[in-house]
């Protein structure tokens, strides 16, 4: 075990973003250098732990880029993905090399459709392929990640096997991968709990999970990987990734962090303020629009229109609001006005705009709002104004 994992606390959960890798493999959402060192500048103020800058060995430039972030990004350990070949494992090496806390992270396939229809191999020639190349990932660096891809249908006691040999290899953590988003949170949960218990050497590694969203569930299965053992979590800004993306992680960090009670004290180190920010720029950057829907950081999120909900609002947050926008960065939330938006938002918006009506003003004001909104589907300022100047 490192250093770094040693004085890790036992509560915290550490947060390993794999937007610049895994994100980057989203169908449509290439970067160029200077795009994913500004995102990686990024996430360095989000203070992650672990930035996946690349795949060194995949191109030149991808090898170049990796290399950049390790020099300049100081704070989060740098780790660059190799498969467990000498020549990506190399190659992964001198591409992170100059960081201040380098990583190597390792993988290969462990389900048996993975091993006899992609490999055409044995589970035995499997585990000796990844217990060689974590053993020479370890005489070149201290801090090595090992993934056992598609360990949602691995056998469990093959991946008990495959986990204890790496560990005793050097592995410092050993990742859990469901890669195609195939499990069921309460199944992975126990996947996971099987590890920690049935692996005898597990203490000498973090054990980590990288959730698929296949099924909508990366972060309910990241959720239950935590709660039965694991301390670290891979996912992306935005959820983005491979098919359906990854689990992400501005909903996994705001969940411990809304429900503290509920995960008996489980945290990570993540400014939560910079969410937004970094959602933004991810987006911009990549061309991949948030969903307006999108928890915690959709442009709907924060946003009240039920006449109902906005009344309940107006009179305490908490009613309808189970976190508050400045802990993602936003200023306040939204209250916009529409079909279903009710008196007492209307009346609050013009006491925003500086328009007190009267009680009877506002009676008329109320009517030819409900009449205005069903044609323009959403009223401004200026169109308030106009309505108030109508009731005069």
């Amino acid at each position: 075990m490192t250093d770094q994992n040693k004085h890790l606390p036992e509560n915290q959960i550490r947060i390993f973003d794999t937007t610049l890798r895994d994100g980057e493999q989203s169908a449509g959402a290439a970067l160029t250098n200077s795009e994913k060192m500004q995102i990686a500048r990024q996430l360095a103020k989000l203070n992650v732990d672990v930035i996946e800058a690349g795949f060194p060995f995949s191109s030149p430039g991808d090898f170049e880029s990796v290399r950049q972030i390790a020099a300049e990004i100081e704070g989060p350990i740098i780790a660059g993905l190799a498969r467990t070949m000498p020549e990506d494992i190399n190659a992964a090496w001198d591409a992170v090399k100059v960081a201040k806390k380098p990583r190597i992270h390792t993988f290969i396939a462990t389900s048996d459709i993975h091993i006899q229809a992609k490999f055409k191999k044995t589970r035995e020639e499997i585990l000796n392929v990844a217990t060689d190349m974590v053993t020479l990932a370890a005489s070149k660096c201290s801090d090595v990640e090992f993934s056992a891809e598609d360990a949602g249908r691995t056998e469990p006691f093959f991946l008990y096997k495959v986990v204890e040999s790496v560990i005793d290899a050097g592995a410092t953590t050993v990742n859990i991968p469901d890669t195609v988003g195939y499990t069921i949170p309460d199944e992975f949960g126990r996947l996971i709990k099987g590890i920690m218990t049935n692996v005898p050497n597990v203490d000498q590694a973090i054990i980590s999970v990288h959730c698929h969203n296949d099924l909508g569930l990366a972060v309910a299965n990241s959720i239950a990987g935590i709660q039965n053992g694991a301390r670290q979590v891979e996912c992306t800004i935005n959820g983005i990734g491979e098919r359906a993306g990854n689990a992400a992680m501005e909903e996994l960090v705001m969940a411990l962090k809304v429900r503290p009670q509920y995960f008996e004290g489980l945290y990570t180190n993540i400014t939560t303020e910079h969410f937004y920010e970094t959602s933004q720029m991810v987006s911009d950057l990549t061309s991949l629009t948030v969903q307006h829907n999108k928890a915690v950081v959709g442009s709907n999120a924060f946003a009240h229109e039920s006449g109902i909900h906005q009344d309940g609002f107006l009179k305490g947050r908490d009613t309808y609001e189970i976190m508050r926008p400045e802990w993602i960065g936003l200023s306040g939330a939204k209250l916009p006005l529409g079909p279903r938006s009710g008196r007492a938002a209307v009346r609050a918006r013009l006491t925003r705009i500086g328009i007190e009506p009267t009680n009877e003003q506002m009676i008329a004001i109320f009517e030819a709002f409900k009449k205005l909104a069903d044609e323009k589907k959403r009223i401004e300022d200026d169109d308030l104004k106009m309505l108030y100047k109508k009731a005069l």
